[in-house]
């Protein structure tokens, strides 16, 4: 077995459990960091499939998806801190 395969297996695993706390919580900036490691685990995931395949195809996808990540990671951010700014405004 490859190390290559190896990370992936691991990967994996780290993304079930992220992704059982996304569904979980209990508050919403759990929720918020197991969605930004879930897009950093897909970056990781695909790399090694570049690093498998050869086809350097999968690291445009990385790159467009760690783009795509950031950017949700700041406006998940921005809505939660509008949401606890109209909780204590009420």
């Amino acid at each position: 077995m490859s190390l290559v395969y190896l990370l992936v297996v691991l990967l994996t695993l780290a993304a079930l459990a992220s992704f059982y706390r996304l569904l979980a919580g209990p508050s919403r900036a759990d929720r918020v960091i197991a969605l930004d490691l879930l897009f950093a685990l897909g970056v990781l995931l695909c790399i090694c499939a570049a690093l498998a395949s050869g086809n350097v195809a999968f690291l445009d996808v990385a790159i467009g998806l760690s783009l795509v990540g950031f950017v949700a990671t700041i406006a998940w951010a921005r809505l939660i801190d509008r949401l606890i700014n109209d909780e204590e405004g009420k």
